[in-house]
């Protein structure tokens, strides 16, 4: 990779959220994870290492937990979202640099992410970076099909009149990447280390031509790029 690629062609810039705009090693996942793990046990009553393997089985096999749990159990969406995201933001810490380089790209940025937006917008707001993106798209939004679902990117791009082609995403799990790809936006992996970024749905399989950049410091990465109005 270039010390500086050639970002010119991006009018839209798209950011998954946990782990990917905040350190994965603040461990706030962690917290989401033990609360779903909690809601499985107390709904249909196994010990906790039981409900761990099956939150995993629903997560594996239905794209979320969530979806898992409102396939076989009829669970209200909004009860469990409310549930597992009531979790400690303070082991969050704001990146002026982050902020910056976030702020430097031309054109609309969004987020994208399996999680809710209640829980999204708190997080955001938590960074300090609440003001630098145009909307963000949450598991309602894509109408409870999550990443890697192929129609809840082409949704999102039909609904926001994005041209894939001018387009970009940033995301920690790989599978994720993959129709962002099929579909034409440049994509962008986060090597952070993070074990949640290994789990999910074995599908789609990823191939190495699937991913146009892998980075390890996002920060450095959106000030390093070539942009439009660098021309």
């Amino acid at each position: 990779m270039s010390e500086n690629p050639d970002f010119r062609h991006v009018e839209t810039w798209i950011f998954d959220l946990d782990n990917t705009l905040y350190p994965a090693s603040s461990d706030l996942f962690a917290q989401i994870d033990l609360r779903m793990t909690a809601y499985v046990q107390d709904l249909v009553g196994l010990s906790a290492p039981d409900a761990l393997a099956l939150q995993k089985s629903y997560y594996r096999d239905h794209g979320t937990t969530l979806n898992g749990l409102m396939h076989h159990h009829g669970v209200d969406p909004e009860e469990f979202l409310d549930f597992v995201h009531e979790v400690d933001l303070g082991v969050l810490t704001p990146d002026p640099r982050l902020a910056a380089g976030l702020a430097r790209l031309p054109g609309r940025r969004f987020v994208f992410t399996n999680g809710c937006r209640n829980y999204a917008s708190r997080v955001l707001r938590r960074l300090e970076l609440e003001d630098l993106f145009d909307d963000l798209w949450d598991i309602r939004t894509i109408d409870y099909r999550p990443k890697p679902d192929l129609r809840s990117y082409a949704r999102v791009i039909d609904d926001n009149a994005i041209v894939p082609a001018r387009a970009a995403m940033f995301e920690d799990v790989a599978r994720n990447l993959v129709p962002a790809h099929e579909l034409g936006l440049t994509t962008v992996l986060l090597r952070n280390g993070s074990v949640w970024s290994k789990q999910g749905p074995e599908h789609p399989k990823l191939e190495a031509h699937h991913i146009h950049y892998e980075i390890e410091d996002l920060s450095h990465f959106l000030h390093a790029i070539r942009i439009r109005h660098d021309d």
